[in-house]
């Protein structure tokens, strides 16, 4: 269905990607991964159309209806819900805006406007046959989480996560034979990236989707496209088909080359013995002549870079960690929380998860006394313990004028220069890139940056809200792995399943109405028993 031919793509002298030749076929969904920087993105736009200036070709027959997932949230803000779903069939929304015009205005003995009428119901008929569009926007709308009575109101009324939500609505209205998807699951609570899954399972033509989401990719992809070694090669399977099938092919090379030099340093030993000895002549020559057949090709370092995230408790915790005790909080008439009350024994790692808007961000902020409950409760931390946090606004808090070694050092002037160093470099900032402008980098690397200072802080109690938002595969994978060798306590607010599977001995969930569920186990024991009724 999409055809891509000879495609090289440079910015200056870099080049992203080179000689790229690739057909992606119907029934197939490539899930697109690579290191930030290598140019995912900038490929799915090559693919639909956004990026013109490159060598090469794509080619998508023209009877294939393509969608793009929209990134730009404030687009539609003159539109209501239900029609910036609609504009996702641009030919149904023109005529459907075109015929309610004419009927509201037009001369009705004038046989142009009846002939015009007659062209536009047609046009509606290909586009909607059962005259139910309104009924299947209605029904994705919901199934993102926008309630029915808001379908009419203003796309300016929405915060900027739900228009993302109604962004992807459009895009899976029109059901597209090609798809092009760049991160589908931001802004999404786990509830909602599940129906999505079952969604794209069911897409019947082609569908290139970027996500860092490993569960979300792992459920819905039949094939990977990597970037990387300015290629993009493609492997088929979902992403933990591709890990193991990477891992082999690395272990290959390095044991084929590996055994090329043995060979090669035997031929050159050979040779150096007998080339000045007469009677081995003839043999050394021979050996010459293997020696320069031989391909010794070092194994290219791949631009995957696996940051290395150690949390190290400075204080041994006591015999108390955290209780929460009726936790109340609402927002004017709203009131996300409940009497909220727990207990944190030391070790728990507890995932925080629930619907967007049910109060995780505000549980958290209580918690580290960024704001006080409303309607009452309290919060008691243990004596010994010394609590480092992840906020979710980490954009608003990495600021300044300074190098990232400056603002890392500020925290801790008296710490030891090669530890701060060192934390730095754990997350993939080298001597030069340490010395980078705070104000210059990107939201990834400020996530990065955060993660550096809860390592140098020691905390023996983390706090995490929404950490893996910015990070790519490794850097999340990492990061799961710190927090179950972490020796202390968690509680962490995450969508991403994996991340909370990989490190969770407790769930609470925290529900619209005010109610909430406080499972012990891990996330996917919660997943299961939720499923089968049992919670």
């Amino acid at each position: 269905m999409v055809t891509v031919q000879n495609l090289t793509m440079r910015y200056g002298n870099r080049v992203l990607f080179q000689d790229i030749n690739l057909k992606l076929d119907r029934h197939k969904r490539y899930g697109l991964i690579g290191a930030n920087g290598a140019g995912k993105t900038t490929f799915l736009k090559i693919l639909s159309g956004e990026i013109k200036d490159y060598e090469g070709e794509v080619i998508i027959p023209k009877q294939y209806k393509v969608g793009v997932l929209g990134q730009n949230q404030y687009a539609f803000e003159d539109f209501t819900i239900m029609d910036a779903v609609l504009y996702g069939n641009r030919r149904l929304y023109d005529a459907i805006k075109e015929k309610e015009e004419l009927y509201m205005s037009g001369d009705f003995e004038d046989d142009a406007v009846n002939n015009r009428l007659a062209e536009l119901e047609t046009i509606c008929v290909e586009e909607d046959p059962t005259y139910e569009y309104d009924v299947n926007i209605a029904k994705i709308l919901e199934n993102v989480g926008i309630p029915a009575d808001k379908h009419n109101e203003l796309m300016s009324t929405l915060d900027s996560a739900d228009k993302f939500k109604v962004l992807l609505a459009q895009v899976l209205y029109p059901k597209p034979d090609v798809l092009f998807l760049d991160e589908p699951t931001n802004n999404l609570d786990i509830e909602t990236i599940s129906w999505l899954e079952h969604e794209l399972q069911r897409h019947d033509g082609t569908m290139v989707v970027i996500s860092h989401d490993r569960h979300f990719l792992n459920a819905v992809v039949t094939n990977i496209l990597d970037v990387d070694y300015q290629k993009i090669r493609e492997f088929t399977g979902n992403y933990d088909d591709w890990y193991i099938a990477a891992n082999v092919m690395a272990k290959q090379m390095e044991l084929d080359n590996a055994k090329k030099l043995k060979e090669k340093e035997q031929l050159e030993a050979f040779v150096r013995r007998f080339s000045a000895n007469a009677s081995k002549a003839k043999q050394a020559t021979s050996r010459q002549k293997q020696l320069e057949k031989l391909n010794i090709e070092d194994i290219k370092p791949s631009s995957r870079r696996d940051p290395s995230i150690v949390f190290k408790p400075k204080r041994t915790m006591g015999d108390e960690a955290l209780e929460v005790i009726n936790v109340c909080h609402a927002y004017g008439d709203n009131q996300v929380l409940k009497d909220i009350s727990f207990k944190v024994n030391p070790g728990e790692k507890i995932a925080l998860i629930g619907g967007n808007g049910v109060g995780k961000t505000t549980l958290i902020k209580i918690l580290m006394e960024e704001m006080k409950p409303s309607c009452g409760g309290e919060v008691k931390w243990g004596a010994t313990i010394e609590n480092s946090y992840f906020p979710q606004d980490t954009a608003d808090i990495i600021e300044g004028e300074g190098t990232l070694y400056d603002w890392l050092r500020a925290f801790d002037p008296k710490r030891d220069i090669a530890e701060i160093r060192n934390c730095l470099g754990r997350m993939l900032f080298n001597g030069e890139q340490q010395e980078k402008s705070v104000v210059s980098i990107s939201g990834g690397e400020k996530h990065r940056m955060m993660l550096s200072k809860m390592m140098l802080e020691g905390g023996n109690f983390l706090v995490l809200d929404e950490p893996s938002n910015h990070l790519d595969l490794e850097a999340i994978v990492a990061l799961g792995e710190a927090l179950h060798n972490f020796d202390g306590n968690v509680i962490c607010v995450s969508h991403d399943r994996e991340l909370l599977d990989a490190f969770a001995t407790r769930v609470i969930e925290l529900h619209e109405d005010g109610s909430y569920i406080d499972f012990q186990g891990s996330y996917e024991e919660f997943a299961e028993a939720k499923e089968a009724g049992k919670i």
